[in-house]
């Protein structure tokens, strides 16, 4: 009998020299997810430095600059596996003028790892990174208390760090965390636990990722299918795209939206077969009992948990562009396959969102927008800004309903 091995997808972060890159890099090498060629590389370039150890933290500092700087600058997905789980890791920079490049790692992370130096504790990066993890309402959030070894491996040390970050999260409103006291450098309860610390009674911080529960299941939460695309075929048309979340079934009575036209499924295709019900996330289409007027960018819904349409967009967001953004300018708004044009009415207290800010803003809209609070819904309560110039990305958002 085969078991399905599930997938756990999370970021890093954490500020400058507090050994995120190390802690990756020891994570990976400990977990026997490097190869050969790999190993002998950074052994190679760490001997060419001058250092008798590998350098870890090469494994993950991949591009030139960042190994001539000595720090991480853009995000790099990893991909490693053990016999119970597979991981995609986003490791993000730590410097603040890359913020951006964390909000791109953890916006689709179900666990974040918050890394701190035991020696700082709680640093004004720290608490960014923990901002943006409330924002993003990340489902996990993993407090790795790093360079142990460096206070003694004192408990006390541990735990003023962990009542102070405790403090800022109940600020932010962060859903609780895991603190794990680590030594990246030496291995300290990253894949192993440490023989150092007997007073922790936790798990290392592998055993953790391989056990701590993924996700919410989307299926379960209130049908949303954005359409992509509408296929003509003689007289009948079907309607294609990724079913977000919830599930839909055959003889389903549904809305469209914006039009609020309701109709019936009376078919349902999962790769060209039949089906009598399709589930989250597959991509699917489907046809309705009637001709309507369905294109791109509609949202069809089943049930009475419908999503709130407006024109009136509230979002906290983060700023991507290096071109700031005002009071006035003209945006493109892109909501899953939906792109309309709006305004930016309100910036809060701020006169201008520079990049890497954080804010919140309010948007009117051109069309109403099918939208989901973010905090119920991270895939249909997102949305991007867009220049409608030269069609850069400009901002990030999570709608607030």
């Amino acid at each position: 009998m085969s078991t399905t091995i599930d997938t756990l997808r999370f970021a890093t972060a954490g500020s400058v020299d507090d050994g995120k890159s190390t802690l990756v890099g020891r994570l990976l090498h400990d977990s026997k997810s490097i190869l050969t060629d790999q190993l002998e590389a950074v052994e190679h370039a760490s001997r060419n430095r001058g250092q008798d150890a590998p350098d870890l933290a090469l494994l993950t500092d991949g591009l030139r600059a960042e190994r001539e700087q000595g720090i991480t600058i853009d995000v790099a997905y990893r991909y490693f596996a053990t016999p119970k789980r597979r991981f995609i890791l986003a490791d993000t920079p730590g410097h603040v003028q890359y913020t951006r490049n964390m909000v791109t790692g953890a916006s689709t992370a179900e666990l974040a790892i918050v890394l701190i130096d035991a020696r700082n504790g709680v640093v004004e990066q720290t608490r960014r990174h923990a901002a943006v993890a409330a924002l993003l309402r990340v489902p996990h959030v993993v407090l790795a208390v790093n360079k142990m070894d460096l206070v003694g491996y004192e408990e006390k040390e541990f735990e003023r760090i962990v009542e102070d970050f405790a403090g800022h999260a109940a600020e932010l409103g962060l859903r609780g965390f895991t603190p794990i006291p680590v030594s990246a450098l030496v291995g300290d309860n990253v894949v192993d636990r440490s023989a150092h610390m007997d007073w922790y009674r936790g798990p290392a911080l592998l055993e953790f990722l391989e056990h701590v529960p993924v996700g919410t299941d989307a299926a379960d939460a209130p049908a949303r299918f954005p359409v992509q695309y509408v296929i003509r075929g003689g007289e009948v048309r079907y309607y294609a795209g990724q079913l977000m979340s919830g599930s839909l079934r055959v003889g389903d009575r549904v809305t469209v939206h914006p039009s609020g036209e309701i109709s019936e499924i009376t078919g349902i295709d999962v790769l060209g077969v039949a089906h009598d019900t399709a589930r989250a996330p597959q991509s699917i289409s489907i046809r309705l009992a009637d001709q309507r007027d369905v294109s791109r960018g509609d949202m069809i819904t089943a049930g009475v948990d419908v999503p709130a349409l407006t024109k009136d967009v509230r979002a906290a967001v983060c700023h991507l562009a290096d071109r700031p953004l005002r009071v006035g300018d003209r945006v493109l708004v892109r909501h899953t396959t939906r792109t309309v044009q709006a305004i930016v009415k309100n910036l809060g207290r701020a006169g201008e969102l520079s990049a890497n800010d954080l804010g919140r803003i309010t948007l009117r809209t051109a069309e109403p927008l099918a939208l989901d609070d973010y905090a119920v819904s991270r895939r249909t309560g997102a949305f991007i800004l867009i220049d409608p110039a030269d069609g850069a990305t400009l901002t990030a958002g999570m709608a607030e309903l």
